[in-house]
């Protein structure tokens, strides 16, 4: 190259000077003549001529026909644009920046000057050629998305970003692996040029791990809808699911911090030093810590046993609600007006709660109403008929109404009604109160409750006085 440069160079110089004239050897600046001016100029034309070229030809197979539609070679074609186009331009400054150097660099010192600008050039070419696999990387990723986007299944469409991701972490670390020994570093550098590649690498598999276990519980999730009425089976696999996944996401920090920290010897010396004080370190952690250990604990007993999950209706603390969140330490129940409850996992595991959706999603509402005994129940067990069958939110299974206490003045009317889920359960249930008591006020008043007093006790009474 440098060789080829010098040729090409010296040409122009033995062809200039007839070519301008006598102000080829006038001086323009400092030492540079006008000579070395136009030959600058002429290398930084051929840059444009090049690229001008390279550009027309890349855009013309980077696009389809209006009958074809862009293949991959066209995308390819569309990501090799710009590193191209940077690299002829990175090459035409260098050969333009030539003759200036000669004429501005002791003859001493010009060998060494050369060399860097080797050198930057080289990691120029190097870097642009890494540029374009990272932008085929999303090339490629279009392609199969469009690929997976013909499919019926779900899961294509999950996995190719994964994929595409992938391959650019890839294609970054090696770059950065066999790049950094292009800078030509100092040999005492070169421990840490060393530590530098073994972060990186560390950290990219800690990276993909945790894409991969993210777009495996997507893929899990996809198969299951949790909005639907009977969502049991969706809500078994989103808690278990939920929390297992957490943990690993931790275990992966963990282990990456670790993996990490073992690199440097100042840690692995401070860690010897404290083995022998680990036992009382222990001792002292674990009582320090238990409150949590038993919060982790209680995470993997609620996701393999399951005595709540997400989308769960529940009764703790007195409040009704729905399980919106469960993390590694802490529920959250959202109640019917929109408060948030924040439970440690231990509460669900050692205080008794109310869990209305544990074995299926359909429950049985109860409607309690105190009458009068004169109330004629035959009469409205006619009328709860019409008021719940005809009722949208009764999932028609199951319904009826009983005496189910007496006391001194009143007896209990109990109506059973069965809904889909526990939203529609609490709606059946007031509708139904509402217009059962409509009804009693409407057809039978004197069958509300109310106080009797015996008059002819009272006549008795006040003659005898």
């Amino acid at each position: 190259m440098d060789t080829l440069l010098v040729a090409i160079t010296s040409r122009l110089e033995a062809i200039l000077p007839s070519a301008m004239g006598p102000s080829a050897t006038h001086v323009a600046i400092g030492s540079i003549t006008w000579a070395d001016v136009v030959t600058v100029l002429i290398y930084f034309a051929c840059a444009v001529i090049v690229n001008g070229f390279v550009a027309w030809y890349v855009g013309r197979r980077s696009k389809g026909s209006a009958s074809q539609p862009a293949q991959v070679h066209h995308q390819l074609f569309a990501a090799l644009g710009k590193p191209l186009y940077i690299l002829i331009w990175i090459y035409g400054t260098y050969l333009a920046a030539t003759p200036i150097l000669v004429k501005v660099t002791p003859a001493d010192g010009f060998e060494d000057a050369q060399r860097f600008m080797n050198t930057v050039v080289d990691i120029g070419a190097f870097w642009m050629v890494f540029w374009f696999l990272f932008r085929a990387t999303r090339a490629l990723e279009s392609r199969l998305a469009l690929w997976a986007s013909a499919t019926p299944s779900k899961t294509d469409d999950l996995l190719v970003p994964m994929l595409g991701s992938t391959l650019r972490v890839m294609v970054i670390v090696v770059a950065i692996i066999v790049g950094l020994p292009m800078l030509g570093l100092p040999p005492q550098f070169a421990g840490l040029v060393g530590k530098l590649t073994s972060i990186v690498l560390i950290v990219s598999v800690a990276i993909l791990l945790i894409r991969a276990v993210s777009i495996f519980q997507r893929v899990v999730f996809a198969r299951f809808d949790i909005t639907a009425a009977d969502n049991l089976r969706a809500r078994k696999v989103y808690t278990q699911l939920h929390v297992i996944s957490q943990v690993i996401y931790v275990a992966i920090g963990v282990f990456a911090v670790s993996a990490i920290l073992m690199l440097f010897d100042e840690v692995r010396q401070v860690g010897t030093s404290l083995l022998a004080s680990a036992g009382l370190l222990g001792v002292i952690a674990g009582f320090a810590a238990q409150k949590t250990l038993a919060n982790l604990l209680a995470g993997f007993q609620i996701a393999l046993a399951q005595p709540v999950r997400q989308d769960d209706v529940v009764v703790v603390e007195g409040e009704w609600g729905r399980v919106e969140e469960i993390t590694l330490t802490y529920i959250i129940v959202r109640t019917w007006d929109d408060r948030r409850l924040v439970l440690p996992l231990i509460y669900f595991i050692e205080k008794p709660f109310q869990n209305w959706t544990r074995t299926s999603a359909d429950l049985m509402g109860s409607v309690f109403v105190w009458v009068d005994y004169s109330f004629p129940v035959d009469q409205a067990r006619l009328a709860l008929k019409t008021i719940i069958e005809s009722n949208e939110l009764w999932d028609g299974r199951f319904w009826n109404l009983q005496v189910s206490d007496a006391g001194e003045k009143a007896m209990q009317l109990r109506v059973l009604a069965t809904s889909a889920d526990s939203s529609k359960s609490w709606d059946l249930r007031c509708q139904i109160r509402e217009r059962l008591i409509t009804y009693i006020q409407r057809n039978h008043p004197e069958g509300l409750p109310r106080s009797r007093a015996d008059i002819a006790e009272f006549r008795a009474a006040a003659a005898g006085t």
